[in-house]
């Protein structure tokens, strides 16, 4: 049993922990006490450091999704959008993190920045890019199946993994609001709600963004079955 607890990397360095998640190189990409401007640059650069690995994870995630849905193998591409609706709701649920600086203490922080902004994240920008083909790639299997929405949802028991690939859109779409909420919310704790960001966008742009949908139709189905149930099912009162 002893040779279990050897290093298969002794030659490397440090455990083989360390080795394979290279954990040298990961913490040393947060700034050293002696460099900071304010403390909380380091609470400041984890959670947003690690909302980069989340998203970066969740479009991995959304891509192999993409190649499942090509092969026609729907469920698996199901099993691949779950991991990517709970990688959103990861990096959602550490922007509380982010109030507990108090808002004065933040305006140091935020000097460190230059003109670093949310909008330049590229997690969320591969993410935009790969919901883009998801809902085209959904789109398109839709088409193949000869059905629209409406019918779809009208025929769930016949078409079980493709209502469930729909549902895993609107998780996602859901997740994303979620997530923009809590963004505005921290934002408005922090340097308030009639200001601008670090770039001069005013937070009423990034207000207005909350409820934006990667696929409308989506929610518009909702609308239609319901405006079908008034007209059909209120005759059988």
């Amino acid at each position: 049993m002893n040779e279990l607890r050897e290093p298969k990397f002794a030659e490397e360095g440090g455990s083989d922990y360390e080795v394979y998640i290279r954990t040298d190189e990961l913490l040393a990409l947060q700034p050293e006490p002696d460099t900071w401007k304010h403390r909380d640059e380091l609470l400041f650069t984890v959670v947003h450091q690690s909302s980069e690995l989340w998203l970066k994870l969740a479009v991995a995630e959304i891509d192999h999704a993409l190649i499942k849905i090509s092969q026609e193998k729907i469920q698996a591409a199901c099993r691949y959008l779950v991991r990517a609706r709970d990688c959103i709701h990861y990096t959602t649920s550490q922007l509380p993190m982010l109030e507990k600086m108090t808002p004065w203490d933040y305006q140091h922080v935020r000097t460190a920045l230059g003109h670093g902004s949310g909008f330049d994240s590229p997690g969320f920008r591969k993410l935009r890019i790969s919901l883009k083909n998801l809902v085209e790639s959904v789109r398109g299997a839709l088409a193949g199946a000869n059905l629209t929405l409406e019918e779809l949802y009208l025929s769930v028991e016949e078409n079980e993994a493709l209502y469930a690939l729909a549902e895993l859109l609107v998780d996602l779409d859901e997740e994303l609001m979620i997530w923009r909420s809590v963004h505005v919310k921290v934002i408005e704790r922090t340097i308030g709600g009639t200001v601008s960001g670090t770039q001069g966008t005013p937070v009423e742009v990034v207000r207005n963004l909350r409820d934006r949908s990667i696929m409308d139709e989506l929610w518009e189905v909702r609308v239609d079955l319901t405006g079908r149930a008034d007209r059909e099912l209120a005759s059988d009162e």
